[in-house]
């Protein structure tokens, strides 16, 4: 699976502008989305998938999804980090 984030939306959507689909379409990706972060092993793919879910307001809590103290911590500071540039 490459980690191109074009690749990733069209992967699970099927399309890279989300704009497009309805909300059952999006619901379907974002299942599919959460099934392959918890059903990924490794640690680099698992992280990009839990920050496409976090970009869509669909990412488990970084407690629950990340039992590594440092993927848990990367996790933390990305979501703090996207808070900050989505504030104006």
């Amino acid at each position: 699976m490459n980690l191109d984030l074009d690749a990733l939306l069209y992967h699970y959507f099927g399309t890279t502008d989300l704009e497009t689909l309805d909300e059952a379409a999006i619901e379907l990706g974002v299942e599919r989305l959460g099934t392959a972060f918890w059903t990924e092993h490794e640690p680099g793919r698992r992280f990009a998938l839990w920050a496409l879910l976090h970009a869509l307001g669909e990412a488990p809590d970084p407690s629950t999804a990340f039992k590594d103290m440092r993927e848990r911590a990367a996790a933390e500071a990305y979501a703090r980090a996207a808070g900050r540039a989505e504030q104006p």
